[in-house]
C-alpha cells in the first residue's frame, strides 16, 4: 500500500514536470514581438547603452525586439510607430522626439490594443500607458540649483546651454526647469544648436566658446553628446579644467571621465540600460492584460565622489 502511494506521487510529479516542460516550450515558440523606437542617433554613445538594455531584455525573455533610430526626424519616427501598428506589434517602447508629436500615432496604437510605453523623454500630452526614465524638468531645475547652491553662478551671470537638437522635447523640458531657478535670480542664458554629429559639435562649441569666452560664467550641457565633448572643446580652446563650471548629462564614458578629471562639476545619470529593460518589461506586462498604473522615474546627479561607480557601470566592470 505504501509503495503504491509512492508510485502515485512519483507519477504525479513526473506529470507535472512534463506539463511544465511543455508549457515552457510553447512559451518559447510563442515569443512576442515588441518595437523599440528611438529619436536618438545610432552614433550617439549614450543610445548604445539604451539599445544594450533592449537587447539584453530580448535575450533574457526570448521575445523579439525590433529596434530603430530616427535622429530627431519626427515624420520618420511617426512612420516607425505606424509600421509597428500595421505589423500587429505586441507592444511599443518609444522616446518622444518633439512635444505633442506622437499624440495621433499613439492614439492609433492604443485603439488597436497595442500598449505604448514612453522612455527617456516624457510627454504628458500623449496618452502613453506608462513612462520610464528621468524627469527632465526636475533635472534642469536640479542642475541650476546645484550651480546656485555651490556658488558657481550668481545674479547677473550668463550661462551657455548647448543642445544637439533645438526644440526637441528633452531640451525644452530641461530649459523649463533651468529657467525656474535662474529667471528669479536674474541669471541669463542662451540655448545654441550643436547638431547630432560629434565632430561638428566640437567645432560649433569651440567656435562659440572662442567668440564668447569672456561672457560665459557657466555651461549646462543639454545632451550627452555636448556634455561629453566638453574636455575636447576646452582643450582645443585652451580652457583649464574647472575654469568654467559645467553640469549636464552624464550617461557616457566621456562624461564620467570629465567629472573625474575636473572638467565637469556634476553630471546626470539616467540608468540607460535599465530604462530600456524596464520599459519593455512594462510593455510586456501591459500586453498580458496587467495595466501598469505607474511610472518609473530614474536618475542621479553625481559628482567626482560617485563618478567612478558610473564609469564602472558603463565599462561593464561594476560588481
Amino acid at each position: 500500500m505504501f509503495k503504491g502511494k509512492k508510485l502515485s506521487i512519483l507519477l504525479l510529479v513526473l506529470a507535472l514536470l512534463v506539463g511544465i516542460s511543455i508549457t515552457m516550450g510553447a512559451s518559447a515558440q510563442d515569443a512576442r514581438v515588441f518595437y523599440w523606437i528611438s529619436h536618438g542617433a545610432p552614433a550617439d554613445p549614450v543610445w548604445t547603452y539604451f539599445l544594450a538594455g533592449a537587447e539584453q531584455w530580448a535575450a533574457d525573455t526570448g521575445n523579439e525586439v525590433r529596434t530603430s533610430f530616427h535622429s530627431g526626424d519626427v515624420p520618420s519616427h511617426q512612420e516607425a510607430i505606424r509600421a509597428a501598428i500595421a505589423a500587429g506589434a505586441d507592444g511599443i517602447v518609444t522616446s518622444s522626439p518633439d512635444p505633442g508629436s506622437l499624440i495621433e500615432v499613439v492614439a492609433e496604437a492604443r485603439a488597436a490594443g497595442i500598449p505604448v510605453v514612453n522612455i527617456n523623454t516624457p510627454d504628458d500630452q500623449v496618452d502613453f500607458n506608462a513612462y520610464v526614465g528621468g524627469d527632465n524638468v526636475t533635472f534642469g531645475r536640479n542642475w541650476a540649483q546645484f550651480m546656485v547652491d555651490n556658488a558657481l553662478v550668481e545674479a547677473g551671470d550668463f550661462v551657455w546651454l548647448p543642445v544637439e537638437v533645438p526644440g526637441a522635447t528633452y531640451g525644452v523640458q530641461l530649459t523649463e526647469g533651468i529657467s525656474s531657478v535662474f529667471d528669479p535670480l536674474g541669471i541669463t542664458y542662451e540655448v545654441t544648436d550643436a547638431t547630432l554629429d560629434q565632430a561638428e559639435i566640437i567645432t560649433r562649441m569651440s567656435d562659440y566658446l572662442t567668440a564668447n569666452r569672456d561672457n560665459i560664467d557657466a555651461i549646462i550641457g543639454l545632451g550627452d553628446l555636448v556634455t561629453g565633448s566638453i574636455k575636447r572643446v576646452f582643450d582645443q580652446v585652451g580652457v583649464a579644467p574647472g575654469e568654467i563650471p559645467v553640469v549636464g548629462w552624464g550617461n557616457s564614458l566621456d562624461t564620467t571621465q570629465e567629472v573625474l578629471e575636473g572638467y565637469v562639476n556634476a553630471a546626470q545619470w539616467q540608468d540607460p540600460q535599465a530604462t530600456s529593460y524596464m520599459g519593455l518589461s512594462i510593455a510586456a506586462m501591459a500586453a498580458s492584460g496587467i495595466p501598469p498604473g505607474f511610472d518609473v522615474i530614474t536618475g542621479f546627479l553625481y559628482t567626482a565622489n560617485e563618478a567612478q561607480l558610473y564609469d564602472d557601470i558603463l565599462r561593464g566592470t561594476s560588481g
